[in-house]
């Protein structure tokens, strides 16, 4: 299709949803079309003020008034379907309301003065076009207020030390603009700062301010006030005290907790537990213990005589739910009265209630697979132990098969691999080197993890073998950070079977080392940021660097006890063994536009050096690109290196190398029903570092890499289907750096060619 047809089929699909968006609006009123926020202050966030509009138009997809569009196709006199179904999943018109308008202006003016602005004026006004309407605000902030002096009215004289002493910590300062949202902050940490040193049932509900504006000169004289804590002496009377500061007496742990059964009679089932005194706990269980009491006395922050601290009752939930050994957790504190405590000392017993998952399980699994851009189906049969050896040690085995297809660049009939595979793996909840300390596990819940692995793959090319074993740790930063390291990462690869055409179109190139047996000895470091906060909707990063290194113990060791060379490498266990170092990074941004939409940044690089041991990167340590989480536009491993072009029918092989650079940018947007759908822009290629590479056009040049960029475009579609996500990607290629240099750009240097320049990529779950 040409140019100009594409384009009369967008202007086309606007002019459906545009001409009947005012179907279904009464006469004489208004289809709100949109709205616009001007504000004389660069400091007001129009982005905050949206958030107090009242009447918001239709939804959009790309500025096309989707759901309004879908709403209208039905018929408001029928009710079958297909008219209640497009009434259902489409969306009403929104018909302008002055006075919802109105409402938003006084938000507006409430927002402001919360802010500090408190003469600001906001004004709105109505332009119409036949029979649609746009709402203007006109918002003048004028000068804000500042805050002249803090000063502190603590009724309760025992906690005026507690908070005077951390005034440093305060959000409010002097000659800062007045806001309710910084007073506000600053109640909840001194709750918080509060509730970390004893005072249980302290709340910033006893926190006030009182503001004076009345001095002149737009100043605010602040005046923080603390009331004294109420106390129920009877159901009918109360009495003004100082607010008790609280000491943990006992620590009970439930360790196998049954709360339905608890509920049928609760004392006499408190009854039929044993109780174990461990350190500062006391451990209640049926029968046996089900976990040693030192992976409780780790986990737990709550301990016998110390002052009631919120911090730690967080971080005890935290620990507990890291070991993945219970599914319900607990925390309640009671008051109580130690025995022969005469001065009657404020007092809490802790109960943590523990509710185990069911210590082993069976699992069944016909899954989607999308391995690097292949789709296949597989089945697994996995067997879990939540408490191996009664340490919370998690073992996972799992016996895997199935096949996925290959879809090369000749585009034949699609060809399959076949996969068997057995993993084992062994989670134990702490550092078993070289750190061990009970602080050290308290703080970062660290992970000690072991993996065995045997991997059988049978491809039309050739058959591999991939033996694995990995030693590690697994520890978060904080609430955002993650690190992971192997420091022993072994795998031994064998090709028992080539087939000859293969080998024939390897032989002589570099990658012909790259696809020899190989041993792999690699220690690797991952460390993962990411801000997500899954209870809202909102704006996140994710970030991810890794870094490998391989082979260098082993040929240093080789180095200085002279070892034989053969074939001029040196050898381990009578099998060459890799050399390298790799490291890759991926950025990420997911923008929240709205409860219907979002777009999403990435940005990945990675680079590979062989060196020493090695004359090139092993096959499954190279990059690739092209495929469903890739450049779309291409079928995976179709793409590149740089510029090179081969006419063969089997150029996948040739298709990998030491470098990848990739930017992709998605507008994603729900449809309806399961549905949703996604518009991309896919940039990227990859290159080989060495220069000795015989690949026209393939190695790397910081000055004129750009050149080699290679755009796709497309639309996508997925089914959310909440435990998996089924996508459909259709790409379309813009600029082909396989091409002559005139004729790269596509539609603008030669037509499409919709057998060339199209690809489907199917996959599972989002591509980033």
């Amino acid at each position: 299709m040409s140019q100009k047809g594409w384009i009369l089929i967008l202007i086309l699909s606007s002019l459906l949803f545009s001409c009947r968006s005012t179907k279904y609006v009464p006469q004489n009123q208004y289809l709100l079309r949109k709205y616009k926020i001007e504000v004389d202050n660069k400091k007001i966030k129009t982005s905050e003020l949206d958030g107090y509009v009242r009447q918001k138009p239709n939804k959009k997809i790309l500025g096309i008034p989707f759901y309004l569009g879908v709403y209208n196709l039905s018929n408001r006199d029928k009710y079958r379907w297909p008219h209640n179904w497009f009434r259902k999943i489409g969306e009403e018109p929104v018909i302008y309301d002055p006075f919802t308008t109105e409402r938003t202006t006084r938000q507006f003016e409430m927002y402001l003065r919360n802010k500090g602005y408190f003469n600001a004026s906001v004004s709105d006004s109505l332009k119409t076009k036949g029979r649609k309407a746009t709402v203007i605000y006109d918002v003048n902030a004028n000068l804000p207020h500042r805050i002249r002096n803090i000063q502190y009215e603590i009724e309760d004289s025992s906690l005026v030390k507690f908070i005077l002493r951390d005034t440093a910590k305060s959000v409010i300062k002097r000659n800062m603009i007045f806001d309710v949202d910084i007073l506000q902050q600053e109640r909840a940490r001194i709750e918080a700062n509060l509730k970390n040193l004893g005072f249980f049932n302290f709340s910033r509900e006893y926190i006030y301010f009182d503001a004076d504006s009345t001095i002149g000169n737009r100043q605010v004289d602040l005046t923080l006030g603390v009331k004294r804590y109420i106390r129920r002496v009877s159901e009918s009377e109360v009495e003004l005290t100082s607010h008790p500061q609280y000491t943990i007496n006992q620590v009970y742990v439930y360790m196998n907790y049954d709360p339905r059964t608890a509920l049928t009679d609760a004392a006499a089932y408190i009854k039929t537990f044993d109780t174990l005194e461990y350190r500062t706990m006391k451990l209640l269980f049926r029968d046996d213990l089900p976990v040693k009491p030192r992976i409780i006395a780790q986990s737990n922050f709550i301990s016998k005589g110390d002052l009631f601290n919120q911090t730690n009752v967080d971080r005890t939930y935290r620990n507990f739910f890291g070991l993945r050994l219970y599914r319900l957790i607990n925390i309640r504190f009671r008051e109580v009265i130690a025995e022969n405590d005469s001065l009657n000392t404020p007092m809490l017993d802790c109960v943590i209630q523990l509710t185990p998952f069911d210590l082993q399980s069976y699992t069944l699994e016909v899954e989607g697979t999308n391995s690097s851009g292949d789709f296949g189906f597989g089945g697994n049969l996995a067997y879990q132990h939540r408490n191996l050896l009664g340490g919370a040690e998690i073992f996972d085995l799992k016996l895997k098969g199935g096949f996925e297809t290959l879809r090369e660049d000749d585009r034949s009939a699609f060809k399959n691999t076949y996969e068997y595979g057995i993993e084992a793996n062994l989670r134990i909840p702490k550092f078993l080197l070289p750190i061990r300390s009970v602080s050290f596990i308290q703080k970062y819940n660290p992970q000690t993890n072991f993996t065995l692995a045997y991997n059988y793959q049978e491809r039309p090319d050739y058959t591999r073998t991939i033996a694995n074993f990995s030693f590690g740790y697994h520890w978060r930063g904080n609430r955002f950070t993650t690190h992971i390291i192997r420091p022993i990462e072994f795998n031994a690869v064998q090709l028992p079977f080539a087939t000859q055409e293969f080998l024939n179109l390897i032989s002589g190139t570099i990658l012909e080392f790259s696809y020899q047996d190989h041993m792999i000895s690699e220690t690797n470091y991952t460390f993962i940021f990411n801000n997500q906060d899954i209870r809202r909707a909102s704006d996140f990063m994710f970030f991810r660097f890794n870094i490998e290194f391989a082979g260098n113990t082993l040929a240093t060791y080789n180095s200085l006890t002279n070892a034989t060379k053969v074939d001029d490498t040196y050898q381990l266990f009578g099998t060459e063994f890799a050399q390298f170092t790799r490291s890759d990074v991926d950025f990420r941004y997911y923008q929240y536009l709205n409860e219907s939409s979002s777009i999403v940044y990435r940005i990945f690089a990675g680079a590979g050096l062989p060196y020493g041991n090695s004359r090139a990167l092993p096959f499954e340590k190279k990059y690739f690109s092209g495929g469903a989480n890739s450049v779309r536009a291409w079928q995976v491993r179709s793409l590149g290196p740089g510029s090179f072009f081969e006419e063969t029918d089997r150029s996948f092989p040739n298709r990998t190398a030491d470098i990848k650079l990739e930017a992709n940018l998605e507008y994603r947007f729900k449809m309806f029903w399961l549905l949703e759908g996604a518009l991309f822009l896919d940039a990227g290629n990859i290159w080989a570092i060495n220069k000795s590479d015989e690949r026209e056009g393939a190695v790397f040049d910081p000055g004129n890499f750009y050149k080699d960029i290679a755009v796709g475009t497309g639309f996508g579609t997925r089914f959310d289907f909440s435990f998996f996500v089924f996508r459909l990607d259709i790409g379309m290629k813009l600029r082909n750096p396989a091409e002559n240099s005139g004729n790269r750009w596509i539609p603008w240097d030669r037509k499409v060619n919709f057998g060339d320049d199209f690809v489907i990529n199917i996959g599972i779950g989002y591509p980033f």
